[in-house]
């Protein structure tokens, strides 16, 4: 008893970290309140993010707002189809010593930090984007043979541009399924575009000041992972991610429509999201209402329509939101 207790405890002042969080976030992102909480789930579960929106949204500001905010140490790589792994993850350059010795010396690469944007990932070679791979999935990188821990924590937000594919390389299914949530950012509404242009353009604009550590959001990560999840939300997770593969009894009508659906890392990506998702809202364990909530962030890229489904005009979207429906008799929130 006294350790559950302790818990909602640690719960109820961890939400209330997570507001104020959120507030000075808001301050230089202004409005895109569920961008702000995606991108915040994803790092309390300790996972990385690809944020998907036309250029001058905001994504830049926003990763190095969380920057200030989480009190992490960030990097950024402006990734281009030129770029080559060594520029990510650093090389060994030789030295020549005062006494004519020579020994090989590491440079660290932009990776190592704890908080990496990845620019417009999609530009690079898939060579260069596999060499996140290690790193996004077990947080060290092997070069010369060497294991090298990278910062602890680690997350990786990256960005692309949904509409412009000259000169791009999709991001393979591997890799993608590493990214815990996506999130798509849309273009403000009229009222907050309008606080925007009156807070952006004056002689000053607000600045973001640090809530949390380094180690504080990692013990605010243990916390996420004790809070307690019911039965039917865990049923409703299986529901709802066996319900999108076409191979499975549950999603035998969506087999002319996908040609592949969710593995278990998107129920277990789910599993964490929805307690986050509780978090950030104030309550002490997650509903049904939160796995339909997650369900598009999820799962959309780790899924593909088949080419009937595209001549169709469907959408992933819209095929997650009837799963939903189906599923859990709620919609999935847009």
């Amino acid at each position: 008893m006294a350790e559950g207790t302790e818990l909602v405890a640690r719960i109820e002042e961890l939400g209330g970290r997570l507001g104020e969080a959120k507030a000075s976030i808001n301050r230089r992102f202004i409005g895109q309140e569920r961008v702000v909480d995606l991108v915040l789930a994803s790092m309390l579960c300790g996972g990385h993010a690809l944020l998907v929106g036309l250029p001058g949204l905001g994504k830049t500001r926003l990763v190095d707002t969380l920057s200030t905010v989480m009190g992490l140490k960030g990097n950024r790589i402006q990734f281009t189809p030129d770029l080559m792994p060594a520029d990510i993850l650093g090389s060994e350059v030789l030295e020549t010593a005062a006494d004519g010795s020579r020994a090989f010396r590491f440079i660290e690469g932009p990776v190592f930090c704890q908080l990496l944007m990845a620019d417009e990932i999609n530009r690079a070679s898939p060579r260069t984007q596999s060499a996140l791979l290690q790193a996004m999935q077990e947080r060290e990188v092997t070069i010369a043979g060497q294991h090298r821990p990278l910062g602890r924590p680690f997350h990786v937000l990256a960005t692309q541009n949904p509409i412009e594919q000259e000169g791009t390389y999709p991001l393979p299914e591997a890799q993608l399924d590493r990214f815990l949530v996506q999130v798509d950012v849309e273009y403000p509404t009229r009222a907050t575009e309008r606080d925007i242009l009156v807070a952006t353009t004056g002689a000053e604009e607000a600045e973001a000041h640090q809530v949390f550590s380094a180690q504080e959001l990692i013990e605010a990560q243990g916390i996420l992972r004790r809070m307690p999840v019911g039965d039917q939300v865990v049923e409703a997770i299986l529901d709802l991610v066996r319900g999108c593969r076409p191979g499975e009894p549950e999603g035998r009508d969506l087999a002319d429509s996908l040609s592949w659906g969710p593995g278990p890392r998107a129920a277990q990506a789910l599993m964490l999201t929805v307690r986050a998702r509780a978090l950030l809202d104030g309550r002490l364990a997650p509903s049904v209402s939160d796995v339909a909530a997650m369900a598009r962030p999820i799962l959309t890229h780790r899924m593909a329509l088949s080419f009937a489904a595209r001549a169709r005009g469907e959408s992933l979207a819209g095929i997650i939101d009837r799963t939903a429906q189906r599923t859990l008799g709620l919609e999935a929130a847009a």
